[in-house]
């Protein structure tokens, strides 16, 4: 393969951009389905850490993990019953303390330990993990982390998803963020937007998240000039005070540059912005498009590769990667995993329905990852696709010579949407443009094509033996030539020979021979080759000999001659 790279400078269709708050959905819109969950948790930061009110910022003494029993207040908890979290001490090797009883119990079967994203505390002689079994408890994982927190929102997610999963979409979508809400101010190539120019996209763990520019727009939407003011401006209303604290420990935004035809898989690949910030982003286009079988493993479109593409969106990888996770684990678990869309005639995993559910999971999920769901190897590449460099720079905003004055219109222009003063916490400035209008282009093409090949032949053939390739056909001509004739011929004597014998009636005499002792005069030897016989044609046709009677002696006069001469001899008598 060779590969060429093009630059050219034009003008640049803008991409799609989507945008969601990092908090899914507002703390007050989902308290109450959340209140039994949240109280566990609170107690089992009480019984870890000493921390009594998740909102209380003094900090009190450490205590041993012991029983909850004695600080447990109200009806015995449910989801700590339904997944014991446990601490595991180093010198008790086989062995965890339960959270809310106290008790040690006996840990069987694997023991993981997973390294979290969220944050590390670090204990040098506990690890803080839970277990999860199969329905008839004979086979079970443990899940150990480096901290308590993690581990604790671990187990928090867990449930929540479990929670969630049995509330319908409608509900869940009065209950996440508003366009309106979101979006304080827009512009685009320094014209005004709004919430309008905005296409819904509710997102399984990021709530309502919203798409500039997207397909379903009659138009999509260019620029013809690079820089921060011909791009996209948006001032963000993150409304920190409906956070859900165990659920996300961050604020700010996610936000992801993609094709108007792409899932935007923002919980993988998704930029954070942050609040009091002002984050610029600039952008170079990319163009790849590499070859098909049997130069590569890519595919066109996905047509090829057997597994159901369950997103309402055009092929790539890690759809592919995704749909096949899915599809297993509805096979294997009788349940979809929440945080992707449903495959046909399946539902969401929860605990009522399906109580083996996290168990699976998990253990589909760690199969998944060192590769023995054959998901890898099916899956291809897309062989054309478009890429977006991102570059980051951050600065601080409002400033604060300009922060009283900014905030004060700020909400009052919101006043209708917002209904508090705002503070810069609550904001959140993002500019997403095109550096430059030079697109960049990666092509591959073969290295040697089948006209390439015959023209390196016939030029190596006239290099090295003085001949082109018209000499070469040609000697190829007369060869076929010559092997043909020869052959039609020879079936055209045997034709001929063929109709001469069953014409020619079969001779009862036998025919003298002409040659041998009868006629020694006539013996002689084979005539040397001539071009007849060399070009293997029949010989020409004999004369009939004739057939001579023997002489008549009487004719000669012999008999008379020889009397008379009888008589002029005298004969002398010697008696």
């Amino acid at each position: 393969l060779s590969v060429s790279i093009k630059v050219h400078f034009q003008k640049l269709d803008f991409p799609a951009v989507t945008i969601c708050n990092i908090n899914p959905y507002k703390y007050s819109a989902v308290s109450d389905l959340l209140t039994d969950l949240d109280s566990e948790t609170k107690q089992a930061l009480l019984s870890l850490y000493g921390v009594k009110d998740v909102l209380d910022s003094t900090p009190r003494k450490r205590r041993e993990a012991g029983s909850m029993r004695s600080t447990w207040e109200g009806t015995p908890p449910r989801f700590l019953n339904l997944i014991p979290l446990l601490v595991f001490n180093e010198n008790e090797k086989g062995k965890a303390r339960d959270f809310f009883t106290g008790r040690k119990r006996k840990i069987s079967g694997k023991i993981i330990h997973k390294a979290s994203n969220v944050m590390h505390v670090h204990e040098s002689k506990k690890l803080v993990g839970f277990q999860l079994c199969s329905n008839d408890t004979s086979d079970c994982a443990t899940y150990t982390f480096s901290s308590g927190i993690n581990a604790i929102q671990e187990w928090y997610k867990l449930h929540y998803m479990n929670i969630m999963a049995q509330v319908p979409l409608e509900k869940k979508i009065n209950m996440s963020y508003s366009a309106e809400e979101l979006l304080v101010t827009c512009f685009f190539d320094g014209m005004s937007c709004d919430a309008r120019n905005f296409t819904l996209f509710h997102h399984p763990m990021y709530g309502n998240c919203y798409t500039f520019n997207n397909r379903e727009n009659a138009t999509i939407l260019s620029t013809s000039m690079g820089g921060s003011e011909y791009g996209l401006q948006v001032i963000l209303y993150i409304n920190e005070d409906e956070y859900n604290p165990f659920l996300v420990s961050s604020t700010g935004a996610k936000v992801l540059v993609h094709q108007q035809n792409e899932y935007p898989f923002i919980e993988d690949v998704g930029t954070e912005i942050e609040t009091a910030m002002s984050t610029s982003i600039g952008m170079h286009l990319t163009e790849s498009f590499k070859l098909s079988e049997p130069y590569s493993q890519c595919t066109e479109d996905g047509s090829d590769v057997p597994v159901t593409n369950i997103y309402n969106a055009a092929y790539s990888l890690q759809i592919c990667l995704y749909s096949c996770f899915q599809t297993k684990m509805v096979e294997k678990c009788g349940c979809a995993q929440y945080s992707q869309p449903l495959p046909p005639a399946a539902n969401y995993c929860n605990y009522q329905q399906h109580p083996n559910w996290m168990y699976c999971y998990y253990q589909l999920y760690q199969a998944f990852v060192r590769e023995e769901l054959g998901c890898q190897s099916v899956c291809k590449q897309s062989c054309s696709f478009k890429e977006w460099t991102l570059t980051t720079s951050l600065a601080q905003w409002p400033s604060e010579a300009s922060e009283k004055w900014l905030l004060n219109v700020l909400t009052w222009d919101q006043s209708q949407q917002i209904n508090k003063k705002l503070n810069k916490t609550d904001l959140a400035k993002l500019l997403i443009f095109y550096k430059d209008l030079n697109q960049r282009s990666i092509m591959e093409s073969p290295a040697n094509s089948i006209e390439m090949l015959l023209s390196n032949f016939g030029g190596q053939l006239g290099l090295w033996m003085s001949c082109s390739v018209v000499c070469v056909i040609e000697i190829i001509e007369v060869f076929f030539i010559d092997f043909f004739s020869i052959i039609a011929r020879r079936q055209w004597q045997k034709a001929k020979d063929w109709w001469a014998r069953r014409r020619t009636p079969p001779s009862t005499e036998t025919p003298s021979s002409q040659q041998g002792q009868d006629n020694p005069a006539l013996d002689t030897d084979d005539d040397l080759p001539t071009f007849t016989s060399a070009m293997r044609l029949p010989p020409a046709p004999e004369a009939p000999v004739p057939g001579t009677p023997p002489p008549r002696y009487n004719t000669l006069r012999l008999d008379s001659a020889f009397s008379s001469q009888l008589t002029d001899t005298q004969l002398t008598n010697e008696f």
